[in-house]
């Protein structure tokens, strides 16, 4: 395995996110709205040659406030601290503080590296979503 890491990758385009993510945490991504929010994150990659295997955006306004959007690395690759290393690389490359909420059941692996529990997430829906 040759896994190399990128601290803000450029080269991910929607159409490979789309299909990475689909195997991690399938959806009905848009192309279109996935190619314009990677355009607006900076990405965390880890490769194994050219193949995606793992990723972490950070949506951050780069003074005040900064949150991962998600963290995902592919099933047969996890178990093997990818997703602590891209978790490293976020708290030592994000320009502000990080808060995110945590999937049910996840919770030890950040405590594991080093995050604090913070404040309760809330969710308000935008207009005619369900």
């Amino acid at each position: 395995m040759n896994i190399r890491y990128s601290k803000d990758d450029k080269v991910l385009n929607a159409r490979e996110f789309i299909c990475f993510a689909n195997q991690v945490w399938p959806g009905d991504y848009d192309e279109e709205k996935t190619e314009a929010a990677l355009q607006k994150t900076i990405n965390i990659t880890a490769r194994d040659g050219e193949r995606l295997i793992g990723c972490l955006r950070i949506l951050t306004d780069g003074c005040f406030f900064g949150t991962i959007t998600e963290l995902l690395v592919l099933p047969a690759y996890q178990k093997q601290r990818i997703g602590s290393r891209l978790l490293g690389l976020a708290k030592d490359n994000a320009p502000t503080m990080l808060y995110f909420g945590a999937q049910p059941g996840l919770e030890p692996f950040y405590e594991k590296n080093g995050c604090k529990k913070s404040l309760q997430s809330y969710l308000i829906k935008a207009q005619g979503e369900k």
